[in-house]
């Protein structure tokens, strides 16, 4: 796929990219070979590729669900200006 000038230019302007007219060649030039790059990839067949989330094989490691800390929400709420129900009360600031 070639990409001419105009095409830079309307690429530019649907990602809202200022670009000098004297690098849009240059742009071109490298676009379009990424674009080709692009038509290479999709060209090869990799209908028995397994897909996976990562190239490793590697399991991750999980630390054991475990309280570590006891429970002192009473403690906290008994210190809050205003609680209600077991809910922490503050002032309205949307109106």
């Amino acid at each position: 796929m070639s990409l001419n000038i105009d095409q830079v230019y309307k690429i530019a302007w649907l990602a809202r990219l200022s670009i000098d007219s004297e690098k849009a060649a240059a742009y071109a030039r490298d676009l379009t070979g990424i674009l080709d790059f692009v038509e290479q990839m999709n060209a090869v067949d990799t209908s028995a590729v397994t897909p996976m989330a990562h190239p490793l094989d590697q399991a991750q490691r999980l630390r054991p669900d475990a309280v570590s800390e006891s429970d002192q929400r009473e403690l906290f709420q008994a210190r809050a200006p205003l609680v209600e129900a077991g809910l922490y009360l503050v002032p309205k600031v949307i109106e």
